[in-house]
Formats: C-alpha cells, sequence, structure tokens
C-alpha cells in the first residue's frame, strides 16, 4: 500500500461507541444476513465495512411473515420479512464460532414482543464473542395490543433500561421515523443508558395490485428503504444530533445511501458512521466506491479525518 493510499485508508477511522471502526460504513440488520450471505460474491469483503449488523433475532425461532415478503418500488423497496430467524442459541452457538472477528466489528440486533424477551436475548448475547448490541425497538409489543415499543418514549426507554441492566456491551438503539418526536424518545433512551443511536428505521408503506385489488404485501404493510426515504432520514439525523451531542452519543445515519455524496451529507447533518443496506441488494461492492468517495472527498477538501466532518452542517 503506498503512502498516499495507506493515509486515505486511516482518515476514515474511527471510534464508535468505544469500538475502532476501519470505515464509517455499517452494514446494516437484515440486508447481509448473518454475516456470510454476500461473502459468497467475488470480491466483495467484510473488511470494506467498519461493522456488520446481524439479522435481527428473537429468543426462539421464527419463520416469518406469509409472502409476498418483498416488493420493489419506485425509489427503494417494501419489505415484510417478519424477523425469519433461528433464534438466539442457534445464532451464539452455530453462527457465531463461524464469523472472522479479526476482518470487521459484528453487531447482534437484538428483536423482542415483550420488554423481558428484549433482556434476554440481550444477556445471552453479552456472554458472546458479539462486540455490540444493536436495539431494534419497531417490534410490536404483545402486552400492548400490538403497538410498536419505538413509537412510544416511555416503552422504548423501558426497553433501553432492561437491555443496560444485563450488559456491558455497547448498547445501540436504532429509532423509529414513525413516532410523533424522534427527539423526546432519543432523549429517553439516551437517559435510560444507550450508547449510540441508529437513525432510521425503515418508514411504514404499502403497495397494492391494481389488477387484483390485493396488498402486494402479505403482511399489507411493511418497511419502506432505499433512496426514497433518504429526505427524511437525513431530516431525523439532524434532529437527533441536537439531543445526542449533548450527551457525547454518536449516530449511525441511515436510509438510501447508495453513493459516498449521500454518506457524506449524512455525516454532515451529525452522524458519525453510515449505515448501507437497500444498495446492496443490487450493487454488492457499493462499499469499496463509498469509502473510496469519502477518502477523495477528505483529500480536496483537506479535512484529516472522517470524524472531523459530524455536525458540521451550516445554518
Amino acid at each position: 500500500m503506498t503512502d498516499t493510499s495507506s493515509s486515505a485508508a486511516e482518515s476514515l477511522h474511527l471510534k464508535f461507541c468505544g469500538l475502532s471502526l476501519t470505515s464509517p460504513i455499517v452494514l446494516l440488520s437484515g440486508c447481509v444476513g448473518f454475516g456470510e450471505e454476500y461473502t459468497r460474491i467475488e470480491g466483495f469483503s467484510n473488511r470494506d465495512a467498519g461493522a456488520v449488523v446481524l439479522k435481527g433475532t428473537t429468543l426462539a425461532a421464527r419463520l416469518g411473515n406469509p409472502a409476498h415478503r418483498v416488493s420493489e418500488t419506485a425509489a427503494g423497496m417494501l419489505n415484510a420479512i417478519g424477523l425469519q430467524n433461528p433464534g438466539t442459541a442457534n445464532v451464539i452457538e452455530r453462527i457465531l464460532p463461524e464469523l472472522d472477528f479479526s476482518e470487521t466489528r459484528f453487531i447482534a440486533n437484538v428483536s423482542g414482543s415483550t420488554v423481558e424477551e428484549y433482556a434476554e436475548v440481550t444477556r445471552l448475547f453479552d456472554d458472546s464473542p458479539i462486540d455490540a448490541i444493536e436495539i431494534n425497538i419497531s417490534c410490536p409489543n404483545v402486552k400492548e395490543g400490538g403497538v410498536a415499543f419505538g413509537n412510544y418514549p416511555d416503552m422504548s426507554a423501558q426497553v433501553v433500561e432492561a437491555c443496560r441492566r444485563v450488559t456491558g456491551k455497547p448498547l445501540i438503539t436504532k429509532l423509529s421515523p414513525n413516532q410523533t418526536d424522534i427527539r423526546e424518545n432519543a432523549r429517553r433512551c439516551i437517559e435510560a443508558g444507550t450508547d449510540g443511536l441508529a437513525v432510521i428505521n425503515t418508514v411504514m408503506g404499502m403497495a397494492i395490485d391494481a389488477n387484483t385489488r390485493r396488498p402486494v404485501i402479505g403482511n399489507i404493510q411493511g418497511g419502506l428503504s432505499g433512496p426514497a426515504i433518504k429526505p427524511i432520514a437525513l431530516l431525523k439525523v439532524h434532529q437527533v444530533y441536537e439531543v445526542a451531542r449533548k450527551h457525547g452519543i454518536p449516530i449511525i445515519g441511515q436510509g438510501g445511501i447508495t453513493t459516498a455524496t449521500d454518506a457524506i451529507e449524512f455525516l454532515i447533518a451529525g452522524a458519525s458512521a453510515v449505515g448501507i443496506g437497500t444498495a446492496l441488494f443490487y450493487d454488492p461492492m457499493v462499499c469499496k466506491r463509498v469509502n473510496a468517495g469519502i477518502a477523495q472527498y477528505l483529500r480536496e477538501h483537506g479535512i484529516g479525518s472522517v470524524t472531523e466532518l459530524t455536525g458540521t452542517l451550516r445554518i
């Protein structure tokens, strides 16, 4: 590696929730399986990402929702997979030992239908090699009639508090855009003990087959991701940053990132790292391009580290 390329690589290094990342890119939960899906593609490497978030995991195995579970939209994708996964014990005992932790940081994604389930899954991952834990608070609370934990600050805080009590690993809370005041939710999650925030989860939407007059998604509604939600996500990152910076809490900005320019915009808005998900489905090599583009931007603007970009929006 030449001095120039070495310097470019070093400019992308950062600390996030105490973890050393070689790139600001985080591969998002649900888009890379359990860290092995894209390794079958020639040229793909987990080393191109600073961290990989594993598929959402519940205490017991789940089969997920009925078909259809994915539908392409004009500028993105609707999905309602339904948290299909083999259960926490299988992930810890069979999947984690197969991952190469020298390549990147691996983050578990914890999901549940009760506060108690969130806490138990977190406790089990605490006694594993996983580097950090992301809390998916967009799950429905079965004890409260199916309302999403993440749409109500009180319930969000309860989940974070329960998980915080059972782990010393970094906790990252994934915030939903489908709520009244994301800033208040962020504040409550920070007070409850989260170490970082992921902003945002998918935006709820639906698709209809005009010929059959039926919903395209078997679950009727699904999460919209991809370029269509980028303006929404940028605003939410900016709003959450207003709260998070006061407490020194870093943000993973995500939602429709497909280019280096997209990633840079999220960093400027207040993100410390950036999540890439839907873009991987049609461009598995997107991380290489985004890393190279960010490094070039830093060189052109005389910026020594990607960390210097965070929260530099001029208003």
